[in-house]
């Protein structure tokens, strides 16, 4: 039911007659009435003022024509998929304009850039990482092949002292840095653990050892 019609309603029922009643005296269908006052028939000016005559109150001045309901119903919904398209593409657009950083590619001597890669940067963070703690390395050796990690293979990895026992870390020691599996001895003491044609280990102080970067995962060379 739209505004006209309530009022029409309204005014009727308060002045105490039927719609058979009220489309007699205006001249019209009682069908003629009930479709205006449940919003279904447009009701013109003409009517309007005859309908204020008859009721003794004014229609006109207490609601918006119907046709202007009408148009602004028509309007809405074909606005709507617009109004989606363009949420749609401001935030692709957000998603892959601003939102993208790059992210760098090293040697083992956390220097040299080989590269970059661009990431998604979420939060102001990159796989849930400070966006300066993030990088990548390219593999220099096959020590780690055992693990599937091989020479001019990329690892993605961030920036940490933390050892997490039986991952994989660039770690420096005895004069390198290599790509390694820590495991864990006891406070003082860790296994580095390789894998070129087997598996090889190395027992050592932690104190002697520098932990660079943890390694987050592996983008394989094909």
């Amino acid at each position: 039911m739209n505004r006209v019609g309530q009022k029409i309603k309204l005014a009727r029922t308060e002045l105490g007659i039927s719609q058979k009643q009220l489309a007699k005296k205006l001249g019209v269908s009682e069908g003629f009435i009930n479709e205006a006052e449940s919003g279904k028939r447009i009701v013109n000016q003409n009517i309007i003022d005859k309908l204020s005559k008859i009721l003794g109150k004014s229609i006109n001045d207490i609601t918006m024509s119907f046709e202007e309901e009408v148009y602004k119903e028509d309007k809405t919904p074909k606005s709507s998929p617009i109004t989606k398209k363009e949420k749609v593409q401001d935030v692709w657009s957000e998603a892959f304009g601003s939102v993208l950083k790059k992210v760098p590619i090293y040697k083992y001597d956390m220097r040299t850039v080989v590269g970059f890669r661009q990431l998604p940067l979420i939060d102001n963070k990159i796989e849930g990482y400070a966006q300066d703690k993030v990088m990548y390395l390219q593999v220099e050796s096959d020590d780690m092949e055992g693990f599937r990690i091989q020479r001019g293979d990329l690892v993605f990895v961030h920036s940490t002292g933390e050892i997490y026992n039986n991952s994989i870390y660039l770690v420096e020691y005895s004069g390198k840095r290599e790509l390694r599996q820590i495991k864990k001895l006891d406070s003082n003491k860790v296994l580095l653990i390789s894998s070129r044609s087997g598996i090889r280990t190395e027992t050592i102080e932690i104190k002697s050892l520098k932990v660079i970067a943890k390694l987050d995962r592996l983008e394989i060379k094909l």
